[in-house]
């Protein structure tokens, strides 16, 4: 075994993240299915305590491990690229926005030659790769280096760009070649389309397969198949206020979460529902927003059923995660970019903008479900998407390995990152991760941690998040976290989950010391103080 081999193993080892007991296996290596939802909320799945129809990723958490504090980069492009690469986005070269090109190494917004994806790693150790959905870890507009093809995946159906018209995304890819959407197309089911015939072309050969699966769905806009809608009409006419207690408790009542960590208040930006006069349009957001995560389940359902049926479900490793928490995000109608349609496919004005006159869904709107009901979708937790407060970074986690994953179903309570991807895949596939080797173009030795432990015993850790200024460090039950351009804030995780006790002004001590520890993180990693690269941006 070489060295670089062993180094890797014995750093699994001493520093797993936490399966417990689910270990490696001994024999044949697994086929990897990796899911990501776009956009998706802590609590907006059935089993993290949703009611919206999700049987598919229900019975797979019925088979494993769902994780109950696994942290994503609070946003698509940074948290793709550390998901792809086993880095903190800064080390990957994304420390922002891909179509905002900054003024240093961490924020190229492009992939670091230094980085190396999970295909690539695999592709070398003998695995066959595919990816289909969105790829948003590289600009459109440069050259196709940092393509899914060029990247280490054999096989590539998706989107380049970050958001979608669903009906007609951009930057609609196949290969390395556009291609334009059928009839009766539907994003979603696109992705779906194409991850079941990829895996139809893995199952001709006897080699493992590693398929990355990236779907839109939910991210705005608010796209959803007419049939799917009524599914959920009338679902949500008591409002958000009543949701969040809703779905609190389901959590509560399936062990998902302790009780001494009470629910959030509601959003000071949001209304309370009985004071809200545009009901009819509001509740229909969530409705058209439950139907694409309806739909994005019933997808995975045939990735499942297709896996099944090429007697490759058994020796094969599924996680199932979201980029970020739930979108606040309110489309205004004067937004541009090539994520905003001139029309429709068949030249039908487009009404761009939260209208409350317009009823999202159709082809011929585009419209995000807004504040108040992304704070029920991140239930219990604080802000959202952008933040590093734990509305934003908090993502469910479940994990699936038949024969390695023992005593499921099962909660795993240890703190977990998209870092830890990479790894858990490296080690998983007993595959070499790349030794540094002093070059320009030298691979940085991974950040993250397996889940896959290979014995020993686990050793406390710091987690560690920059977006847009917004800061913050884990570091067992403590965490320090800053919504910029404000101070520090300190919470004890383990008591107060939800963050609503604010104990920096009681221990400055702790704080200046997990700052100075940030800090040197930040330095190491390279991040850079967010006035100074936003000016730039906007130099550009």
């Amino acid at each position: 075994m070489s060295t670089t081999r062993r180094s890797f193993l014995r750093t699994a080892a001493t520093a797993a993240a936490g399966l417990g007991q689910l270990t490696a296996a001994q024999g044949e290596r697994p086929n990897i299915l990796l899911i990501l939802a776009d956009d998706m909320g802590f609590s907006d799945i059935g089993c993290y305590g949703s009611e919206i129809a999700t049987p598919n990723l229900d019975r797979l958490a019925g088979q494993g491990v769902r994780f109950t504090q696994f942290y994503n980069c609070a946003r698509c492009c940074p948290s793709r690229a550390s998901l792809l690469t086993g880095l903190y986005p800064h080390q990957a070269g994304i420390g922002h926005m891909v179509d905002q090109a900054g003024p240093a190494p961490g924020y190229v917004n492009d992939l670091s030659p230094r980085s190396r994806t999970i295909a690539q790693v695999l592709k070398a150790s003998g695995y066959q790769t595919g990816m289909a959905g969105k790829w948003h870890v590289t600009p459109v507009n440069q050259s196709r280096q940092n393509w899914p093809l060029q990247r280490g995946f054999d096989r590539y159906y998706g989107m380049i760009h970050g958001a979608a018209d669903y009906y007609n995304p951009p930057t609609l890819t196949l290969g390395n070649e556009t291609v334009a959407p059928g009839p009766n197309f539907y994003f979603t089911d696109a992705i779906g389309d194409y991850a079941v015939r990829f895996l139809d072309e893995f199952a001709q050969k006897p080699d493992p397969f590693f398929l990355y699966t990236a779907f839109t769905a939910p991210h705005w806009p608010l796209h959803a198949r007419p049939e799917d809608i009524r599914k959920y009409s009338g679902r949500y006419n008591k409002g958000w206020d009543e949701l969040r207690l809703t779905r609190h408790e389901k959590q509560l009542q399936m062990g998902l979460l302790p009780k001494r960590w009470p629910i959030t208040a509601r959003d000071e930006q949001s209304p309370a529902w009985r004071d809200v006069t545009d009901a009819a349009w509001q509740a229909r957001r969530m409705e058209v927003y439950a139907a694409m995560v309806d739909r994005l389940d019933v997808n995975i359902g045939r990735i499942f059923d297709k896996l099944s049926a090429t007697g490759r479900d058994r020796s094969t490793l599924v996680m199932f995660m979201s980029d970020n928490g739930g979108c606040a995000e309110e489309i205004q109608p004067n937004w541009t970019g090539r994520h905003i349609p001139k029309g429709t496919r068949d030249g039908r004005p487009v009404s761009i903008g939260n209208r409350a006159t317009v009823m999202p869904g159709p082809d011929d709107t585009y419209q995000s479900y807004g504040l108040p009901w992304a704070n029920a979708s991140n239930t219990p937790f604080r802000l959202y998407k952008h933040w590093v407060h734990e509305g934003g970074i908090s993502s469910p986690l479940i994990v699936r390995w038949p024969g390695h994953v023992t005593t499921a179903p099962r909660f795993d309570h240890t703190p977990a990152h998209f870092i830890d991807v990479m790894a858990t895949c490296v080690d998983a596939a007993r595959a070499p991760y790349p030794a540094p080797n002093g070059g320009a173009d030298s691979a940085i030795p991974l950040e993250g941690r397996s889940l896959v432990p290979a014995g020993g015993t686990r050793a406390e850790r710091s987690l560690y998040w920059e977006h847009e200024g917004n800061r913050a460090l884990r570091r067992g039950a403590w965490k320090l976290v800053g919504k910029h351009p404000g101070d520090w804030e300190l919470y004890n995780i383990d008591e107060d989950r939800t963050e609503l006790h604010n104990l920096a002004a009681a221990n400055p001590q702790r704080v200046r010391e997990m700052a100075a520890d940030w800090g040197r993180w930040a330095q190491r990693v390279g991040v850079l103080p967010w006035d100074e690269v936003s000016k730039q941006q906007t130099a550009r």
